[in-house]
C-alpha cells in the first residue's frame, strides 16, 4: 500500500527542503513531494495529495484552483498574520524560528486532524511506537519542554551524566536525530501536550 502524500509548492528551494524535513518529522506516515511551480503540481496528479503547502504568491496566481481545494491547502507566507487575500485558508508563517514553526505545524495537525485520528493509518505497524522506560519518557518530556540537562537532573534528582545517557537512549530507540523531531514524536504520541512546548 502506498503512503499518503503531501506536497510543498514553493519556488524557494530552502523553504521547500526545510519544510519537507519538518513535515516528515510531524507526519512520518506521509510522503512529502516538493515542486517549484504550480505547473509541476498540475503535471503530477494534484488530486492524489492529502494536503498542499503552497507559497502565498502561487495561491494568489492560481486562486481558482486553491479555492476549490481550500480544506487541503495550507498557505505559506512570511507574515505572522493571515494575508488578507488568503483569508479562509489555513496559514503558516515560514519566517518563524524553528521551534515556533514546528509548534505551528503540530498545532495544525493536532486540530485539523482531530489529534491525528483523521490521518491515514500507518501500514503494517511500520511506525509502531517504540517502548521507552518511564524514566526515558520523563527525560524526553522535559527535553521537549526546553529544559537543559542540568535542569532535568535537578528536577528528577539524578546526575547530569544519567540525563545525557537517557537522552542518547531515547534518540537511539526512536531513531531520531534532533530535538525538533523528538518534539514532534512526543506530541504526536501523546507524551507532551502541544500547549506545554
Amino acid at each position: 500500500m502506498e503512503k499518503p502524500c503531501v506536497v510543498i509548492v514553493d519556488s524557494n528551494t530552502f523553504v521547500g527542503i526545510g519544510l519537507k524535513n519538518m513535515l516528515q518529522n510531524v507526519m512520518p506516515i506521509m510522503n512529502v513531494d516538493n515542486f517549484r511551480s504550480f505547473a509541476e503540481l498540475e503535471a503530477n496528479r494534484p488530486e492524489h495529495y492529502f494536503h498542499y503547502f503552497v507559497n502565498v504568491n502561487i495561491v494568489l496566481e492560481h486562486k481558482d484552483f486553491f479555492v476549490l481545494h481550500k480544506k487541503k491547502t495550507i498557505v505559506l507566507s512570511h507574515f505572522s498574520e493571515p494575508f488578507v487575500l488568503t483569508e479562509g485558508f489555513h496559514n503558516i508563517c515560514v519566517s518563524l524560528p524553528e521551534h515556533h514553526l514546528l509548534k505551528s505545524l503540530l498545532m495544525l495537525e493536532h486540530y485539523a486532524h482531530a489529534e491525528g485520528r483523521n490521518l491515514p493509518s500507518a501500514e503494517n505497524g511500520e511506525f509502531k511506537q517504540c517502548i521507552l522506560s518511564a524514566r526515558e519518557i520523563e527525560v524526553m518530556s522535559l527535553v521537549v519542554r526546553g529544559l537543559i540537562n542540568k535542569e532535568i537532573a535537578d528536577k528528577l534528582g539524578i546526575g547530569v551524566s544519567t540525563v545525557i545517557t537517557h537522552r542518547k537512549n531515547v534518540m537511539a530507540k526512536l531513531n531520531l536525530k534532533s530535538v525538533a523531531s523528538l518534539t514532534a514524536y512526543a506530541v504526536m504520541h501523546g507524551y507532551v501536550d502541544i500547549n506545554s512546548i
